[in-house]
């Protein structure tokens, strides 16, 4: 007599046979980016041979130029010196006169000096336009 019966053979898989995802550091990650600025069409070459996808690679780069990566350096001091205290004197310079160039709807251009009082301005400015 026949055995009619199936018996399936099954495999059990277990999280430990499956590679785990690497954590690749700043200092890491910037090693890789300027590796793949030199030369002419890296980034794929680059990737493939650091084993990671070119989009990754993509992020990293976006990350290196936008200032997200932390620099290798680390966090630094820079030196600053204090101006000596500016004596009453020396604010009374006269300041160099500054014009501004309007240019109206109507295509007519106004030079006026920067410190012209704004209400002056805005009562001429609708004189200036024919309104």
């Amino acid at each position: 007599m026949v055995d009619l019966t199936f018996t399936p053979h099954i495999e059990i898989l277990s999280a430990e046979d499956v590679p785990r995802r690497r954590h690749w550091s700043d200092a890491d990650k910037i090693r890789v980016v300027e590796e793949s600025h030199r030369g002419h069409r890296q980034v794929s070459a680059t990737a493939r041979r650091h084993g990671i996808f070119r989009s990754l690679l993509t992020v990293w780069r976006r990350q290196y130029r936008n200032g997200e990566l932390a620099t290798a350096s680390g966090p630094a001091f820079v030196p600053v010196k204090m101006a000596p205290d500016l004596d009453a004197q020396s604010l009374r310079q006269p300041v160099p006169a500054v014009r501004v160039e309007i240019v109206l709807r109507n295509g007519r251009r106004l030079l006026v000096p920067s410190s012209v009082e704004p209400d002056a301005l805005a009562r001429l400015l609708p004189i200036l336009e024919g309104k």
